[in-house]
């Protein structure tokens, strides 16, 4: 993955993980991805080493993962889109597609 990809990818689990992080992490984790401060900048403003900041982002980005690998809201949430596009290609739908598609929604959400 390039860099682009890799902050995508991080922005993506922390819109659906964030929330589940501690305070502390969301804020250093905010400052330097999406505020764009440098490592020594939030460090300075924490309080804490460059290399606390450092390792509070590793922290947090394998966390994030974690709960992806163990939830997988993101890749369940990519599948359901798929099948949405499908179904707008589609257009006039059988009753029968219809029933294939509802199965395959319920597959990906485990229901």
């Amino acid at each position: 993955m390039n860099k682009v990809e890799d902050l995508l990818k991080q922005t993506l689990l922390y819109d659906y993980y964030g929330e589940l992080l501690t305070p502390q992490q969301r804020k250093i984790y905010e400052k330097v991805l999406f505020e764009d401060y440098s490592l020594t900048e939030t460090a300075e403003e924490e309080g804490i080493s460059r290399q606390g900041v450092y390792d509070s982002i590793k922290r947090t980005n394998a966390a994030l993962s974690e709960y992806e690998s163990k939830l997988g809201l993101v890749e369940k949430c990519e599948q359901l889109k798929k099948v949405l596009s499908e179904i707008e290609v589609q257009g006039d739908l059988t009753a029968g597609r219809v029933t294939a598609y509802i199965s395959q929604i319920k597959e990906i959400l485990g229901i």
